[in-house]
C-alpha cells in the first residue's frame, strides 16, 4: 500500500550492534515501502554499512540513503572496532559507548545540513533529543526491546538520584516493580540481577549508567516507537502510555519476509552457498529438528557449551547447533571429546555465521533452544517453532518470563548461581519437542504464528496508521 500525501524525510540512527542495527533497517524497508512520501537516511559507521544486508527488494535502494559517518578513535578501542560483534570481551563495550558519544559534534552538523523531518534514535545515543531540540527537528525512540522489558524499566523518574525509592540492590531487581499494575511475571531471577542492577545503577567511563541512558531516551523525545502490537502485548503497552504521558506507538513486529524461504531444488539437493547444512536438514523428519542457537553477542564459556553439548546427547533428538566460538579457542578443542562421533547423523554443529531466518525456515525445524532475545523471538514465532528458553544476558530473561507467562515457552532450570546441567537441558527439549505435557506449548507457538507473528496485513497495518499519523506527531 503506498502513501502518497505529505513527503517525509526521516533519518534512523541506531546503536552499534547488530541487533539493533537489523531492527532500524527492517523499519527503514518498512517505512520506504510505502511510497515516494518517505525518503530514508540510515546514519552508521562505514564497516557497519558494508556489512548490512543487501536491501531488498532492489526498488527500495532509491528511497534509502545510506550515510557512514567515522567513528573517532578512542584509548583502549582497538582500531577497526565499530560494532559490538568486534568487541573481545564486555569490558570494551564502554570504549565503544565512548567513541559514540564523541559522534554528537558530527551528526549534529550532518542532521543541520540534510534537515529531516524527523530522527528515530537508540538507547545509547540518548544524546539526540539535546540535537534535535537544537536544530528544532521532533525526535522518536525506537525501542528494539520488547515492551514487557520497557515496563520493566520503569519511567525516568525511577532513574533521578532524589528517587529515593530507585532500586539499588539485586533483591529490589529481581522483583516485579510495584508499577506493573497487573499480574505479571517478568523480573530478573536473582542471579541476573546481580549483574543488571550494576549496569542499571552504576556509571562507565562515559560518566552515564543504563539507568540514566534509559531514562535521558524516553524522557527527552517526542514520542516514543515500539516493535510491538497490541495482540500480543497490549496490557504492557497500555501501561507504558499512561507512566511516560507520551505517545507511545506499536509498529509492529516487523517479522522476516512473508514466503518461506526455499533451501532445495526440486530434486532435493541443497543450492545455496550454506549447502552442507541443508542437504543435512533435508534428511531429517518435519518438524523433528532443535534449533541452537544464542545470537551474534554472547559467547559461552567452555563450560557452558560442554554441558549444552552433553545436554543436547542427552536429548537423544536431532539438533542444528549454531556455536559461535569463543576467542583463543581451537575447534577441535571447543566441544567435548567424541561428541560429534558420538552424535554424528543426528546432529550438525555450525561453526560461524549462516541466515537464522533461513534455517528457521525450514521445514525439518521444529523447536529452538536460544538466548530469547527479542528480534530471535519474533523469527522463531514467525515460522510457529516450539520454545525452549536459555537467557543469557541484558534483556533477555525478562523476554522469557514473558513468554512463559503467554504460555508459549519452557524456560531451562538453572541453578542458584546461574548455571545449568546437562540433565536440564535433556528434559526441557524433550517436554517441548516431544513429550505430551509440551503439547500445548507446541499448539500455542503454531497458533501465535498463524494469528499474530506471520499476519503482515497486521503489521503493515501499524507502520501505515503510523505514517497517516506523521503530520499530527510532528506538529
Amino acid at each position: 500500500m503506498e502513501i502518497k500525501e505529505n513527503q517525509y524525510h526521516i533519518v534512523l540512527f541506531p546503536w552499534l550492534a547488530f541487533g539493533h542495527v537489523i531492527p532500524f533497517l527492517e523499519l527503514s524497508k518498512s517505512l520506504a515501502s510505502k511510497g515516494d512520501s518517505i525518503q530514508i537516511s540510515f546514519i552508521s559507521t562505514p564497516n557497519i554499512i558494508k556489512r548490512l544486508p543487501s536491501i531488498q527488494p532492489p526498488s527500495l535502494k532509491s528511497r534509502i540513503n545510506l550515510i557512514p559517518i567515522d567513528l573517532p578513535s578512542v584509548d583502549n578501542l582497538p582500531a577497526g572496532c565499530e560494532a559490538t560483534v568486534d568487541l573481545k570481551d564486555e569490558e570494551q563495550t564502554q570504549y565503544l559507548k565512548k567513541a559514540y558519544d564523541e559522534l554528537q559534534a558530527p551528526v549534529e552538523m550532518l542532521l543541520n545540513r540534510i534537515k529531516p523531518d524527523l530522527i528515530i534514535y537508540d538507547l545509547i545515543n540518548c544524546w539526540i533529543p539535546e540535537v534535535g531540540t537544537k536544530l528544532d527537528i521532533p525526535t522518536a525512540f525506537f525501542s528494539v526491546y520488547s515492551t514487557p522489558m520497557l515496563a520493566y524499566a520503569g519511567p525516568p523518574s525511577e532513574y533521578k538520584e532524589s528517587n529515593s525509592n530507585h532500586r539499588r540492590t539485586p533483591q529490589d531487581f529481581a522483583q516485579v516493580p510495584e508499577w506493573i499494575s497487573f499480574p505479571s511475571t517478568v523480573s530478573y531471577q536473582f542471579h541476573e540481577a546481580v549483574i543488571i542492577s550494576k549496569h542499571i545503577n552504576n556509571p562507565d567511563i562515559t560518566g552515564l549508567s543504563t539507568g540514566q541512558r534509559h531514562a535521558k531516551a524516553v524522557g527527552g523525545c517526542n514520542f516514543i516507537l515500539a516493535r510491538s502490537c497490541i495482540e500480543l502485548d497490549g496490557d504492557y503497552l497500555n501501561l507504558l502510555r499512561d507512566f511516560f504521558q507520551k505517545p507511545v506507538i506499536p509498529i509492529g513486529l516487523l517479522p522476516p519476509p512473508a514466503q518461506r524461504l526455499v533451501t532445495t531444488t526440486s530434486n532435493g539437493s541443497a543450492k545455496n552457498s550454506d549447502s552442507e547444512i541443508f542437504f543435512w536438514l533435508e534428511k531429517q523428519q518435519p518438524k523433528s529438528v532443535v534449533f541452537v542457537g544464542f545470537g551474534s553477542e554472547y559467547k559461552m564459556s567452555i563450560d557452558e557449551i560442554h554441558e549444552l553439548a552433553f545436554g543436547l546427547e542427552l536429548s537423544e533428538l536431532p539438533f542444528l547447533w549454531i556455536l559461535r566460538k569463543p576467542d583463543g579457542v581451537d575447534e577441535s578443542s571447543l566441544l567435548p571429546s567424541g561428541f560429534e562421533d558420538r552424535t554424528k547423523g543426528r546432529g550438525f554443529v555450525c561453526f560461524g555465521w549462516i541466515s537464522q531466518v533461513k534455517v528457521l525456515s525450514h521445514t525439518a525445524i521444529g523447536g529452538c533452544l536460544y538466548h530469547s532475545g527479542w528480534g530471535s523471538i519474533i523469527e522463531t514465532l514467525f515460522f510457529g517453532h516450539a520454545q525452549i528458553l536459555l537467557p543469557m544476558m541484558l534483556d533477555q530473561g525478562l523476554n522469557a518470563r514473558f513468554l512463559v507467562e503467554k504460555g508459549i515457552g519452557l524456560e531451562v532450570d538453572r541453578n542458584e548461581d546461574g548455571s545449568f546441567t546437562r540433565e536440564a537441558i535433556a528434559r526441557s527439549i524433550n517436554t517441548v519437542m516431544v513429550e505430551p505435557e509440551g503439547q500445548q506449548l507446541r499448539l500455542k507457538a503454531i497458533q501465535m504464528g498463524e494469528s499474530i507473528l506471520s499476519n503482515h496485513g497486521l503489521h503493515e497495518e501499524y507502520i501505515v496508521k503510523f505514517i497517516s499519523e506523521l503530520d499530527q506527531l510532528l506538529s
